[in-house]
């Protein structure tokens, strides 16, 4: 982004903290721009580090002062229960505001919503169903063990799905008690701080949850390093993911990242082909392919490389991007620089001479400022080529052949990433021992993030990161535990 402006713009959105919208400490203000036409339609505060700070004090006096604090679980399940109703209430409002903010199409931001809603609506019934543990130790001694709040927790959440990605790490950390300090990507902001708001209308006490908006260097260092926060939740790159450990290392408290990945699709000859082709091809483009867990390889053994790239490179010259008002298959990816890295790639594997088995196109009538990219498949794909090692994080997918089942699942550890993968096959026995050898966090056989996956632990092994997300883990992610020695007489 460009450095703060402070030109007026049609809406202006400031720092949300203690239930109130505020400007920022600074006074300056960043544009927001509209991916899909290419140009600023409203400014967002730029908070900084004296913002981060009125948030974490207000955090801090909700815990230790505030009516949060003393808050009972099944009351703070309530409140969480109350403001999912509230994000189904506002879905249409809340889903105009996402799609013109990220670019994505009508039908995947009115899908967010939903997912945003279940979130809260699972995390309040869960609330005050976390229970300790009874310890069998010396005579005379009496131990127990409860989940308590870290207490202050910041979370920094990245642009490709905005309200998701609060619904999902709030959620959870407000479930167990934690106050949220929320630092969302400053390319897209406004449906965190419209959550915000509905959260105070729901009634959630003052400092309970807090949105500063900014650039990473300024508000979201300043959260990470903020020594009175005390945990760490961040979505993102591997290297600011890396910048983040060390930030909470430095006061020695613990994080959760979620850092990408480079999701493999096994496909074996017995697969369902159709099924697997269809799956892949719209998981693929789901967000202009802005997806951590995007499933961006395709892995297929060689008796049927050739059905199933005819029939992925069917698909994907047909797929279509366009504005989010023409609800297409995708949209425009966030930004100029997103789009220049992922034309990189392209131009790059042309450059190589990888083959390219098709391309989908971009609407007429759209605008020419907009970000818009093109659906490509590239195939046979090298082992060792960038487009089968590295995130690209736009609508490419690569495609790759193997012998057999032992070559199939080197090829799918291959990559420094462990996310997720889909192993596709009708021999169950194969299909599950197959699951089981990839080092991924997530392993779907015959599906692909299936419905949201709102109940399901959802993490990284090796440079994808550590925690689990989602489901029961994340409330164990949020909270610590704390054993309790009593001696009696």
């Amino acid at each position: 982004m460009n450095a703060p402006q402070t030109a007026p713009q049609t809406e202006r959105h400031g720092v949300f903290i203690g239930n109130r919208m505020e400007d920022p400490a600074s006074g300056a203000y960043l544009p927001v721009v509209a991916p899909a036409e290419g140009v600023a339609f409203a400014e967002v505060a730029a908070g900084n580090a004296d913002d981060v700070d009125r948030a974490v004090k207000a955090g801090r006096h909700a815990l230790e002062a505030g009516a949060w604090g003393r808050m009972a679980a099944f009351e703070r399940g309530r409140l969480l229960t109350r403001l999912g109703i509230a994000i189904a209430d506002h879905a249409e409002e809340l889903a105009l505001i996402e799609a013109r903010d990220t670019g994505k199409p009508m039908k995947q931001a009115r899908a967010d919503m939903v997912a945003t809603a279940r979130y809260f609506e699972f995390y309040g019934g869960a609330a005050d169903k976390v229970h300790g543990e009874t310890i069998p130790f010396l005579p005379g001694h009496f131990v127990s063990t409860e989940r308590v709040p870290h207490g202050v927790t910041g979370h920094v959440i990245p642009w490709n799905y905005p309200a998701q990605m609060f619904g999902r790490t709030v959620a959870p950390a407000l479930a167990m008690g934690n106050a949220c300090i929320v630092k969302p990507a400053e390319d897209a902001c406004l449906t965190p701080l419209r959550l915000a708001e509905l959260a105070a209308e729901a009634g959630f006490p003052e400092g309970a949850i807090a949105v500063v908006p900014g650039l990473g260097e300024h508000a979201g260092s300043a959260l990470s390093s903020h020594p009175d926060i005390d945990f760490i939740s961040f979505t993102g790159s591997p290297e600011v993911g890396t910048l983040i450990q060390t930030a909470a290392a430095k006061n020695h408290i613990g994080c959760t990242l979620e850092l990408g990945g480079k999701s493999p699709h096994i496909l074996f000859a017995d697969a369902d082909l159709e099924t697997a082709v269809g799956v892949i091809a719209s998981t693929m483009v789901q967000n202009a392919g802005q997806t951590c867990s995007a499933g961006s390889r395709v892995l297929v053994e060689r008796a049927i490389y050739d059905r199933v790239v005819e029939a992925l490179a069917s698909r994907f010259s047909a797929l279509t991007a366009g504005t989010p008002d023409m609800d297409l298959d995708l949209g425009p990816v966030i930004n100029a620089t997103q789009k220049n890295r992922i034309e990189g790639f392209l131009q790059r594997a042309d450059s190589a001479g990888v083959p390219v088995l098709a391309r989908g196109r971009i609407a007429d009538g759209v605008p020419a400022e907009g970000f818009f990219v093109a659906p490509a498949i590239f195939g046979p794909v090298p082992r060792d080529s960038e487009l089968a090692m590295q995130e690209v994080f736009g609508p490419v997918l690569s495609v790759l052949s193997f012998d057999d089942e032992g070559d199939a699942v080197r090829l799918a550890n291959g990559t420094s990433y462990g996310l997720m993968a889909a192993v596709w096959s009708l021999d169950g026995n194969r299909a599950l021992r197959v699951a089981r050898a990839i080092k991924a966090g997530q392993v779907y056989i015959n599906a692909f993030g299936a419905g949201g996956g709102i109940e399901l632990p959802f993490g990284g092994m090796k440079k994808s990161g550590h925690g689990r997300e989602k489901g029961f883990a994340a409330l164990h992610d949020m909270s610590t535990l704390r054993t309790v020695i009593h001696k009696h007489l």
